[in-house]
């Protein structure tokens, strides 16, 4: 062990393990793995090891993808066996709803290349496992590559791999210190200190602990985990092939073989919270006792679908701790505020995702960000507010108590909320708001009549017509809705304007100007599709997603230059957009000045009755709307008078739902759907914003877009003959059979009464008029390729 190394890993469990490789298969070999004390001890040892390609997020069951094909080339490398048991896999449905939802869930598959599953009966089903009962089953997902492997083979096998390469692990050395120094951390353990560049904490049920160290709050949690082994079962010792691993989402189980018996796992809805602040140091191989109360109502479902178990022997019980998240996916990347820190923890599914996340942190170490889109992964996909430990233990608890439980996307659940209000937050419910959640914040989804209650579906829902009617004041009146839930930063100083001029790909706006801005990382692709205004006295705002608020702020303060101001905005500017063709009558009845020569993209500082505002003309609707920002104290008076100003004219509360319809018959797109870390300008249209004689951050790369060949897939709007359901993300199109692209987001045009789409489709597939197909809800539908902007596309409604 030396003294000085270029990057410590804290952890010797497969996480930590699967770092230290790819740090040095990516070629620094000046890389230490220490362990408080030997490898596997804490939760790798005890893991189920189970592998599968089902996950809700499409980009982290790419990352599981990865790491599956990578086992054997570890164990290849290492001469280790990670003892594979390519078994192949069934997720089970036992309603029509999980059916349909399993459907669903194939044709994603299919969208980001995972083609070795298939949609099996249930018949199908009990024949690949044929010691379960039908029972109940409607159908299933059968996936080539699921199984299971030795947990501890695999951990050595990565550590050993990594030693091959040069990099050092050190065992029976616990970290007592972390201190920041100018070059990058100290590091002190039992047995010396170490100066290093870069700390990596996977220290999975230590994280907390670690984290705190550097005065880092990560919210995470460990939860109690049970699962059986029985003895040897005659059913499955007769069988002249391996049972496959089986998930029964409806009982609460998952299943594989364990020589001739069955390991079966549960989760159950009663969860368990352990050491939430951190394990014991002196923790390590033991196991908490088996809860059989807790797990009771599960656990007779699992000997209901497995009849053989009935008669089994129960050899061992394991009821152990592994670290969760509030959403349950792991906590990866660089902290924010904390240069040289990095996160690889609450990676709860280690054995499945630790090698994707072991090689997107390497490359973000070393190549300044990762090959894939992570942002499901980001540790700065939290702020501060999740540092709660109330909210910690509400969320990890919900996420594992709802593992096997369906979630819709038009469910809105309650863990942890409602956290931050907007002031007006409790006038907006009495007049019938329906919140959601953004961040931290709760945001207006639409306004329904007392007593109304929203039925959770993967189809249209029973609120289509409420937000339908929203739509139509939007289009033919005037609406109004609360924009707390954007976020803005403040951006001043001498050098406020180079710097932008700098990190921003497009011309920047001229004084009382807003201006759309793409923002680009050092490979060309997108940072961030956002709104600068510049206010016409030296400072300006940045505008973007209220839920990049850490993750923006992150990636500027690492650009961040002499001579610069930036705040963050998002505790005391609030505001409200009165949108509609009636918008500008409204706001003659409450501006002090003459608003009517604020004209389309311009802004600046207004006297709206007694509050003194910060107004844009602008809407992402496409009507003609002003976005007035106010601070926090003066939210509910600024409400009260727009209202009453706007009740002549019939002003009507809305939500964003409404929005969301109203932007997509305008062909505007959204963060996190057609504009992500993984896109280019050239995929995404983005690049007309792009001013190409300046120099930005990523110009290179984007010329060489602009000049070479052209993206892959570009962007498209998609008319689709759909039913009772829409689109809404990542369904596969299809040409004569071949896929050919996929969606980004979907809508009903409630003002235009058509299906409508956002897609990335190969350029020869792009032309208006070209015939495809999409699966919406598992079901094929005809659709055709449209011209941008189906609703007036010349933009005469916003520019009014």
């Amino acid at each position: 062990m030396n003294s000085h190394y270029r990057v410590v890993v804290i952890g010797g469990g497969v996480v930590g393990a699967s770092v230290l490789y790819h740090l040095a298969k990516m070629g620094w070999t000046d890389v230490c793995l220490i362990e408080r004390k030997i490898l596997t001890a804490g939760s790798s040892w005890h893991a189920a090891g189970g592998f599968h390609a089902l996950n809700a997020d499409p980009n982290i069951a790419s990352l599981q993808a990865y790491t599956i094909d990578l086992l054997s080339e570890i164990e290849k490398e290492s001469g280790q066996s990670v003892g594979m048991h390519m078994t192949g896999g069934l997720t089970l449905a036992g309603t029509p709803e999980r059916w349909e939802w399993l459907q669903s869930a194939y044709r994603v598959f299919q969208t980001i290349g995972i083609d070795d599953c298939r949609l099996v009966t249930r018949d199908e089903a009990v024949a690949l496992n044929p010691v379960m009962s039908g029972d109940g089953i409607m159908g299933g997902l059968w996936a080539d590559r699921e199984g299971y492997i030795d947990t501890t083979g695999t951990v050595h096998a990565y550590a050993g791999a990594a030693k091959k390469r040069g990099a050092t692990v050190v065992e029976n050395n616990r970290v007592l210190e972390l201190n920041q120094t100018v070059e990058g951390w100290e590091v002190v353990t039992e047995k010396c200190t170490i100066r290093c560049e870069h700390v990596v904490n996977a220290a999975g049920l230590w994280a907390k602990q670690v984290g705190r160290m550097a005065g880092v709050e990560l919210p995470v949690s460990p939860l109690n985990h049970h699962y059986l082994i029985t003895d040897g079962i005659p059913e499955v010792a007769a069988l002249d092939h391996e049972l496959p691993m089986t998930v029964d989402l409806e009982g609460f189980t998952y299943m594989r073989q364990d020589q001739n018996g069955m390991l079966v796992g549960i989760y159950e809805i009663e969860y368990d919270h352990w050491m939430e602040d951190g394990a014991p140091w002196s923790y390590g191989f033991e196991l908490q006792q088996e809860d059989l109360g807790r797990i009771e109502n599960e656990l007779m479902l699992g000997f209901e679908r497995y009849p053989c178990l009935q008669e089994a022997g129960i050899k061992t019980w394991v009821n152990g701790a592994f670290t969760f998240s509030p959403d349950g996916n792991p906590l990866v990347g660089p902290v924010p505020g904390k240069r040289g820190y990095w996160t690889a923890c609450a990676v709860m599914a280690g054995f499945l995702q630790g090698g994707g996340v072991g090689k997107s942190l390497a490359e973000w170490i070393i190549e300044g960000e990762p090959e894939a889109d992570v942002y499901g992964v980001d540790v700065a996909r939290y702020g501060t507010y999740a540092e709660n430990k109330r909210y910690i233990r509400e969320t990890t608890g919900q996420f594992y108590s709802r593992r096997f439980v369906m979630t819709y996307p038009n469910e809105q659940l309650p863990a942890g909320r409602p956290l931050k209000m907007a002031p007006a937050h409790d006038g907006m419910t009495q007049a019938g708001c329906r919140w959601g959640v953004s961040w931290d914040l709760e945001v207006p989804l639409y306004f329904a009549p007392e007593g109304f209650e929203e039925t959770p579906t993967l189809k249209r829902s029973n609120a289509h017509e409420i937000v339908a009617e929203e739509c139509k004041a939007i289009r033919e009146g005037v609406a109004l809705l609360d924009i707390t839930g954007f976020s803005r930063f403040e951006v001043s100083g001498a050098n406020a304007q180079a710097w932008l001029d700098r990190i921003m790909a497009s011309k920047l706006p001229a004084p009382g100007r807003a201006k759309l801005a793409p923002m680009l990382s050092e490979t060309g692709r997108l940072m961030g599709d956002l709104t600068v205004l510049n206010w016409g006295d030296g400072s300006f705002w940045i505008m973007g997603s209220y839920y990049l608020r850490a993750w923006h702020m992150r990636w500027f303060d690492d650009h961040m230059e002499e001579g610069v101001s930036l705040r963050d905005l998002g505790e005391e500017i609030c505001g409200f957009a009165v949108i509609g063709p009636k918008s500008e009558e409204v706001m003659e009845c409450v501006v002090e000045q003459d608003i009517s020569g604020l004209k389309f993209m311009q802004c600046g500082a207004f006297d709206v009755g007694l509050v003194r505002a910060k107004v844009a003309r602008m809407s992402v609707t496409g009507e003609k709307g002003y976005e007035i920002n106010c601070r926090y104290g003066d939210h509910i008076a600024l409400r009260r008078m727009l209202l009453e100003a706007g009740e002549p004219l019939g002003i009507r509360e809305i939500g964003f739902n409404a929005m969301l319809s109203t932007r997509i018959e305008k062909s505007f797109g959204i963060w996190s759907a057609e504009f992500t870390q993984g896109y280019t300008p050239g995929m995404t249209g983005m690049d007309r914003w792009i001013d190409w004689d300046k120099d930005f951050i990523g110009k290179d790369t984007a010329i060489s877009e602009r000049n070479g060949n052209g993206p892959a897939q570009v962007q498209v709007t998609l008319e689709i003959d759909a039913a009772d359901a829409d689109a809404s993300g990542y369904e596969p199109i299809w040409s004569d059979s071949a896929r050919v692209g996929f969606v980004t987001s979907g809508a009903y045009a409630h003002h235009l009464k058509k299906s409508l789409a956002m897609a990335l489709v190969d350029p020869a597939k792009a032309a208006v008029g070209s015939e495809l197909s999409v699966h919406i809800v598992g079901v094929e539908r005809t659709a055709r390729v449209i011209e941008a902007s189906p609703y007036d596309p010349a933009g005469k409604a916003m520019r009014a």
